[in-house]
């Protein structure tokens, strides 16, 4: 991956980069009609399905919440196979992984949407802070969860990341043979991003003044926050960036989970998100082999070079498959776009 492709494509996904303190009087909303085109419809409720909030605790005591889909004709006595299904970096549960959860539910998967810890209702303080083991091991505590009901067949539980979760997902499928299945979308690596957006000095930089800035947060002042969707746009915002407003901060995906705030949602705490530079999912992919891997990712979207970097180091066996016309951001919640038969196919195959 070239250096200056990776720092415009991270300074589009704006998780990392110049450090910027953000003003909820900027939020354009209000003002901003949203692309609802090709089914958008990131808040879909289904019929089909039930919904239950749950909590458990992953290995460090943290209670990681999440919405549990079961479907309506499961029976008693009955066992399924179950999916996690991961949000985007500084998303929640409710943006995003709620819809894939409930579509492949009504496919009779047991399906569990968590909020990684640190966001929305699961625990972590501080709040928005960046934390790849942590992640990895949300993911593990979910397994641990689903693995002990008994209306899920504890041999044949699978992943599914979306962006940034698609990378969470392979770091903790590397560790834990558990996870029968990998899944990705529109994924992104942080660690690769943040790592080749910028030349060593800039990297110490932001490092430096990252250091910095824990002093002040250590003595009772002001967190600060970076990175995350743009609160407004202009004539000069970059394309992928209208990717991320369009539906982060407008009524097509914008959701505040109790006790946050819009001028922080999808904002990362400054002090964390250099963590990212010490996060290597691809490195020894191959472990997660022979349990089978999908890729899934658009053919217009940026981001798509992290989706062929991951590809290109896995082991058999693995699939590639391209949304043709789809954008990054599409396959947050567009129906239409979204390849759902793709992924039942998978996951029936694979956990069935």
């Amino acid at each position: 991956m070239k250096p200056k492709f990776i720092a415009y494509l991270l300074g589009a996904i704006l998780m990392t980069g110049n450090m910027t303190t953000v003003n909820a009087a900027e939020n354009q909303a209000t003002k901003y009609t949203p692309d609802l085109s090709n089914g958008a419809d990131n808040f879909y409720k289904s019929d089909l399905v039930k919904l239950q909030k749950v909590t458990f605790l992953n290995q460090y005591k943290m209670k990681v919440t999440g919405n549990l889909f079961t479907p309506k004709d499961l029976k008693a006595g009955e066992k399924r196979a179950a999916i996690i299904v991961g949000h985007p970096m500084g998303a929640v549960k409710e943006q995003s992984s709620n819809l894939y959860a409930q579509k492949m539910a009504e496919q009779g998967f047991i399906t569990l949407a968590i909020d990684l810890s640190f966001w929305g209702e699961s625990a972590g303080e501080p709040r928005n802070a960046v934390s790849p083991d942590i992640y990895a091991e949300d993911f593990s505590a979910a397994v641990d969860f689903l693995g002990t009901r008994d209306f899920v067949k504890q041999n044949n539980i699978g992943v599914l990341g979306i962006c940034a979760s698609g990378s969470f997902v392979i770091s903790a499928a590397k560790l834990d043979p558990r996870m029968k299945a990998v899944a990705t979308v529109s994924m992104v690596d942080m660690g690769a991003a943040t790592r080749f957006a910028q030349s060593v000095e800039q990297k110490k930089a932001v490092l430096a003044k990252a250091a910095e800035q824990r002093y002040v947060e250590f003595t009772g002042g002001k967190t600060e926050y970076t990175g995350g969707t743009p609160h407004e746009i202009t004539e000069q915002t970059d394309p992928m960036s209208r990717e991320f407003y369009d539906f982060y901060r407008t009524s097509r995906g914008e959701f505040t989970p109790a006790g946050s705030s819009p001028e922080l949602t999808t904002h990362p705490t400054l002090t964390s998100n250099v963590k990212f530079m010490n996060f290597y999912p691809f490195a020894d992919i191959d472990m997660i082999s022979p349990r089978p891997m999908l890729f899934i990712a658009g053919d217009k979207a940026m981001s798509k070079v992290f989706t062929e970097d991951a590809y290109q180091h896995a082991a058999e066996p693995k699939e590639l498959y391209w949304v043709h016309g789809a954008g990054h951001v599409d396959l947050y919640d567009r129906v239409n776009l979204i390849p759902f038969k793709k992924l039942t196919e998978f996951f029936k195959k694979n956990l069935e």
